[in-house]
């Protein structure tokens, strides 16, 4: 995921640049503080898209390429090669609740319940990796949130994965 988290940092640090600006001057315009738009260009992590938007406008992105930028964040979030060896490597209830979430970002629980109809409750309980989901309703989650075909079968095998391990019984003492 760094990889796209790195280029994706590149290229808003390439825009300020072409807007001949300084971070202290992009700050002034975005209204952030410069030590948090370098932050944002540093490849360490994705900044918030509320983050990207000011620092964006703040460089003088037209308002109707916002979109675009949008789903290039979008996709600097989600690297699918991760996302499904995060799932085929989910053998617990908490690395399931991982690889969901990562696959689901950077929506919130909220935008999701709207998109899907099921409870946020819910869906942050299996973010939390404190309640197994079933497979139909997780399914339906992840394909809401754009998963691939390849994500979804990852998906369900590891939720069969992870029921398998469950109803094991404990070792032993």
């Amino acid at each position: 995921m760094f990889e796209h988290v790195e280029n994706f940092a590149a290229a808003l640090d390439r825009v300020r640049r072409h807007a001949g600006l300084t971070y202290r001057q992009l700050a002034e315009r975005a209204h952030y503080s410069h030590p948090h738009l370098i932050r944002a260009t540093s490849g360490k992590q994705l900044p918030t898209w509320a983050v990207t938007a000011a620092y964006l406008t703040g460089c003088g992105v037209p308002a109707d390429l916002l979109p675009v930028w949008r789903r290039r964040w979008e996709q600097a979030s989600r690297d699918p090669r991760d996302l499904v060896q995060l799932l085929e490597n989910a053998e617990s209830l908490p690395e399931l609740g991982d690889a969901v979430a990562a696959l689901v970002r950077p929506r919130s629980s909220r935008a999701l319940e709207q998109l899907t109809g099921i409870p946020r409750t819910t869906i942050q309980a299996w973010l939390q990796g404190t309640r197994l989901p079933g497979r139909d309703r997780l399914d339906h989650l992840i394909h809401a949130a754009g998963a691939t075909p390849e994500e979804r079968t990852a998906a369900a095998q590891a939720i069969n994965r992870v029921r398998c391990g469950r109803l094991r019984p404990a070792p032993a003492a």
